[in-house]
């Protein structure tokens, strides 16, 4: 992993473990990361699919980031670059999207890509592990900790729901999903933008550079990738499995998301015992990339109060939800 300035550069290795050079890609950020230069890409061959993961490595505790749909693992380039000092982190590709590799076919289901991240953990043997999951990341967490409580030791849900999507939704869902698939994603990037940032992102003229090349990745997406939007759009709810969830849990939540309201965090809540809630002032869906630096924040004191209690004397649950607005 090279480092330039202001970008990322990724290179893949063949799933043989020989190198061969993939196209070269570059990701801006507004801040410089750091060069991962213990990180592994490999890929993993799971039921048909070649997943491409990057590994961290370290002996610290396992933290695996599941991205949202039309992202790769990527995505969370700025968290791992803040947390890989004291975390393994494992960042991969969902099926069909960014390097990972899918099986030709229709619709590639929701509950496939659950199955696919419970055998790249079960296959890393990084179980129980920290997981993260935004918007359709979320999604898979979900069934994850409810289904595979064994596989975790803690979740972190950013701007997801249990929900299916509601009527109004899956109309303009469809349509943007069928203009995918016969044109691609540059026809619709530009309404893409607007469903997935805040306003305060998308107008702030200090933050053009990082709007353009988000808006290059979105539109670098293969026409192919209206499968994993139609499995996205179609998923089942699983607000029944809620309360089967005991691991201890962070919900993050943009107050401006329009595709995962404030309203479906505040039923996660509800629902998933002993889980906190952190809403964002002024952020949009893409808590991460809008507010890197207090998402970081966020994260480090979530996933530092879990290590200290796991090591601290069993204690009574706490009644009550504990809800908090955003403090530096």
């Amino acid at each position: 992993m090279g480092r330039a300035s202001g970008d990322l550069t990724v290179k893949a290795l063949g799933q043989h473990g020989g190198a061969r050079e993939a196209s070269t890609l570059f990701v801006t950020f507004r801040l410089l990361l750091d060069p991962l230069p213990s990180t592994t890409m490999p890929y993993l061959p799971i039921r048909g699919a070649q997943l491409y993961y990057e590994d961290s490595g370290g002996p610290g505790e396992p933290i695996v980031f599941s991205h949202g749909l039309l992202w790769d693992s990527k995505l969370y380039a700025q968290q791992i670059s803040a947390l890989k000092d004291r975390y393994r982190c494992i960042a991969y590709d969902h099926r069909g999207q960014g390097r990972s590799l899918a099986p030709p076919g229709k619709g590639i289901e929701l509950r496939t890509v659950y199955e696919d991240v419970v055998a790249l953990i079960q296959a890393l043997g990084v179980g129980p592990c920290h997981f993260v999951g935004l918007s359709m990341g979320g999604f898979v967490g979900l069934r994850v900790a409810a289904r595979h409580p064994e596989l975790l030791r803690s979740l972190i849900l950013m701007d997801t729901s249990a929900d299916a999507e509601t009527l109004w939704n899956l109309s303009r869902y469809w349509l943007l999903t069928a203009a995918t698939h016969w044109l691609g994603l540059r026809p619709v990037v530009d309404r893409i933008m607007s469903i997935y940032f805040g306003q305060d992102f998308l107008k702030d003229p200090a933050r053009a550079s990082e709007r353009e090349a988000l808006r290059r990745q979105l539109a670098s997406n293969p026409r192919a990738v209206w499968r994993a939007m139609q499995g996205v759009i179609t998923r089942r709810s699983v607000t029944s499995e809620l309360e089967r969830i005991r691991t201890p849990t962070l919900i993050l939540v943009g107050e401006d998301d329009v595709v995962t309201t404030p309203e479906r965090a505040e039923l996660l809540h509800a629902r998933i015992a002993g889980s906190r809630l952190v809403r964002l002032p002024h952020v949009g869906h893409m808590s991460n990339l809008e507010q890197p630096q207090q998402v970081n924040q966020v994260l480090h004191r979530f996933l530092a109060d879990i290590s200290t209690k796991e090591r601290a004397p069993a204690r009574a649950p706490r009644k009550g939800p504990l809800v908090e607005a955003w403090q530096p």
